[in-house]
């Protein structure tokens, strides 16, 4: 029996647009729930990956792909990149039908041979997350992201948990199935991802054959730089200094593999104008689609993370930065970081549509509040709002209480946030 179906912030987002559009492409990492949401509004289905029907079914996409799509509309296509001819066959589909809403494309990987189309005037294109913490269920939802665009005057709310309640958050990570095991059974989930990852998508998404113990190294050499600006270069040298041989054609093959699965996610650099000169990073934050990568990557636990805080913190950012993304995804806004050669930064930046933007400090401890707000309202005076109005300010903690200071900054613990 299937686990009760939580709703998901793209339950939404996959409606509107397929009030408008003639097909909808969900992607994301596997195992994210891309499947399920789109059952939810799918009439018929075709799942490439049944093992019952898989051969028959990839024998007729590359003959007659037309038969595929026949079914009641909305049709799911699930897992399309295994059959990309059915891209090409859906938008001219959807060229030759009137109305809207005919198909929903799930796919976890980018597949290796591009479809002839882009797809651009047809589709419409939904990226999917990790649960964030409100759609598990495990947020009071008392702190609106969107509202806080609107900078209110005060903010309430307490968190769900505290220090160690995020700790095992993070070791468990966003994965559906693993919200709905029990304790024992969740932290094996992302060990299982990393290993199928590793033994067959990796070799799987494009043909190539690929060793998994390089793509585990590779793995647990991102997760030992998450949160950091840590370039590529670097990322491959503590490799090599670990006296593991990994050319660099190979480590560039493979982490662009992984990129395609979605595996890695790392948080661009947001380059604002500023009233004085400084020059602003461009290299992005390392982070996986959800922090439960990097533990199970590292071999850790909840009990480690908690005697070894700075990685706690890095991990907490990481969780924090999932959730964002997540709760963007549902007012179409974008997620960056900044950092400047002064050494000033923000670990966050949400920059809305009409490009108002709000920065983030993410701190494990109440305690480290004011030093977040002190950096982020350092940065307010350097940027140049002509481009874009700053919205808001906030600290976001993994305890306590959520309130506006004194000096406007807001401070909110992850577990009160919500779209």
């Amino acid at each position: 029996m299937a686990a009760e179906y939580l709703p998901r912030i793209a339950d939404e987002l996959l409606e509107k647009r397929l009030s408008y559009a003639g097909a909808v492409l969900i992607r994301g990492a596997k195992w994210c729930g891309k499947t399920r949401t789109a059952e939810q509004q799918a009439k018929s289905a075709l799942y490439l990956q049944d093992p019952d029907t898989r051969a028959s079914n990839l024998e007729l996409a590359e003959a007659k792909p037309s038969i595929l799509l026949r079914g009641d509309k909305p049709r799911l296509i699930d897992e399309w990149q295994d059959a990309p001819q059915l891209w090409d066959a859906a938008r001219f589909a959807v060229d030759r039908a009137s109305g809207h809403g005919h198909y929903i494309f799930t796919g976890s990987a980018t597949p290796g041979k591009r479809p002839s189309h882009s797809g651009t005037g047809r589709f419409s294109f939904l990226t999917m997350y990790p649960m964030a913490l409100s759609e598990s269920r495990e947020s009071t939802g008392e702190v609106s992201l969107s509202k806080l665009f609107d900078a209110p005057a005060g903010i309430e709310g307490m968190a769900m948990g505290d220090v160690e309640t995020v700790a095992q958050q993070i070791c468990r990570g966003g994965w559906p199935e693993a919200v709905a095991s029990g304790a024992g059974v969740a932290s094996s989930i992302p060990r299982d991802y990393l290993m199928a990852v590793s033994e067959e998508d990796i070799s799987a998404v494009d043909g190539v054959r690929r060793s998994p113990r390089d793509a585990m190294l590779i793995m647990r050499a991102f997760a030992r730089c998450v949160g950091t600006m840590s370039d590529l270069k670097r990322v491959r040298l503590s490799i090599t200094q670990r006296k593991d041989e990994l050319s660099r054609t190979t480590f560039s093959e493979y982490v662009g593999a992984l990129r395609r699965l979605y595996v890695f996610d790392d948080l661009q650099a947001w380059r604002p104008s500023l009233r004085a000169r400084s020059r602003v990073s461009a290299t992005p934050t390392r982070h996986f689609v959800d922090p439960s990568l990097a533990v199970a990557a590292l071999g850790a636990t909840p009990d480690v993370l908690l005697s070894d805080m700075p990685a706690l913190g890095l991990l907490f950012e990481s969780l924090c930065v999932r959730d964002l993304r997540a709760y963007l995804s549902a007012m179409d806004g974008e997620l960056y970081h900044y950092h400047d050669m002064t050494g000033l930064e923000a670990d966050a930046v949400a920059v809305a549509p009409d490009g108002r933007w709000g920065a983030f400090e993410v701190k494990t401890s109440p305690r480290a509040v004011d030093d977040g707000a002190t950096s982020l309202l350092k940065l307010a005076s350097k940027v140049d709002e002509s481009v874009g109005r700053m919205a808001f300010l906030a600290v976001i903690t993994a305890s306590g209480y959520a309130y506006r200071r004194g000096d406007g900054v807001y401070v909110i613990p992850i577990s009160c946030l919500a779209p």
